[in-house]
């Protein structure tokens, strides 16, 4: 059968580099001082879906991401790799969003695509690490939903079959399209980009990030493709005030970069004495108990 996929997909800070100015001052994440990245549990979720296309003729993937006009990078990644289209949502009124202004947004944007079979995200992204948007935006669009899937085994006669990787184990489920699917990071990886749809596709920007001295600024008229969608609040037919900040409940006070450093130093026999007086030792000090 035909699918429509819908792949959610966040450009997201290195966190390996997160340093004294990852922060603004109204405690949001300065994206500009960090190097950006993919979010690896989002590649994940795409290499599932480009498998999906794959098996089933005739469907389609597209990569939706919302950011500032570099996010874009995120829609040519997926392009690369072999996805068909793809969406930035890019508004400085959506700045600034926790994850309940991001679902928001994005299931208002996947209202405007005019639906899919098939939405799936990883589990989680690197920055905020709460596992959250996949989940609300299934809330929100009313689908039913499988989350911590590892693998997608078949799909046939409406529905899949989808392999779970739980506390405690493994499971296999059965779930009715349309659907939203959250992907784990121990999923298999994504394929490398494509040489031949690097050359295809490494002019596509949004118009946001054209400038008028562009040595090839003509391609764009030659070759309609090369445009990738950029999609504002007001072209979601979104609401401002659950865009952003301004629909944000979540305030993050302060990130750290914590070093741990040992002072002292301790040598332990496996005898049972010496693992007794650790133990002693760690509850006494408050570190276990």
């Amino acid at each position: 059968m035909k699918l429509k996929i819908i792949v959610l997909a966040k450009q997201v800070p290195d966190t390996r580099n997160v340093g004294k100015d990852a922060m603004t001052e109204e405690g949001t994440v300065n994206r500009a001082a960090l190097p950006a990245i993919f979010n690896p549990d989002d590649l994940n979720a795409l290499e599932q879906a480009l498998r999906l296309k794959e098996q089933n003729p005739g469907s389609t993937v597209g990569v939706l991401t919302m950011g500032p006009p570099r996010a874009a990078e995120i829609v040519r990644q997926g392009l690369y790799r072999g996805a068909d289209t793809g969406w930035l949502l890019t508004d400085r009124l959506f700045a600034g969003a926790d994850t309940l202004a991001t679902s928001y947004a994005l299931a208002t944007a996947i209202k405007k695509i005019g639906g899919a079979d098939i939405v799936i995200c990883g589990r989680q992204a690197i920055d905020g690490d709460t596992a959250q948007v996949g989940t609300q935006v299934a809330e929100k669009l009313g689908l039913s939903q499988v989350t911590y899937a590892e693998e997608i085994l078949k799909c046939e006669e409406n529905k899949l079959t989808i392999r779970r990787h739980i506390d405690g184990g493994v499971e296999t489920v059965e779930a009715p399209i349309p659907i939203v699917i959250t992907v784990n990071g121990s999923a298999a990886p994504c394929r490398p980009c494509n040489i031949k749809l690097i050359m295809k596709f490494k002019h596509a920007t949004v118009p946001m990030e054209r400038s008028e001295d562009m040595p090839y600024l003509d391609l764009y008229k030659e070759r309609p493709y090369l445009t990738l969608n950029q999609w504002s609040v007001a072209d979601v037919d979104g609401d401002p005030e659950q865009c952003g900040l301004a629909g944000s409940p979540t305030k993050v006070k302060a990130v750290k970069n914590i070093v741990f450093q040992a002072k002292q130093s301790k040598t332990l026999s496996s005898s049972d004495a010496d693992i007794e007086d650790l133990i002693k030792e760690l509850i006494e000090e408050k570190i276990i108990g």
